[in-house]
């Protein structure tokens, strides 16, 4: 898996407490990442616009965090329309 960018670890930081960061960084890592259809090849800076607009998208919750990395597994590109990043 690719792993986080200072971009997106700021962005964690940001959304979330604390006590929450390292499980966000493992739900991305482990979850986020070439696993997501058709991007079994992408670095470290391709993933970052799917992992920043599902982190955007969680609003710092990270139960919902969870819900929309299953809608980016299902199609990423739904998530980043989602998130106003589709360009």
């Amino acid at each position: 898996m690719p792993p986080l960018t200072a971009e997106t670890e700021a962005r964690i930081v940001l959304l979330f407490a604390p006590e929450d960061r390292a499980a966000v960084q493992r739900i991305l890592l482990e979850e986020c990442g070439n696993n997501l259809p058709f991007l079994g090849k992408a670095d470290s800076i391709a993933m970052d616009r799917v992992r920043l607009a599902v982190l955007k998208l969680s609003g710092g919750d990270r139960e919902k965090l969870r819900a929309v990395i299953q809608l980016a597994k299902t199609d990423w590109r739904d998530v980043l329309v989602a998130a106003g990043a589709a360009n």
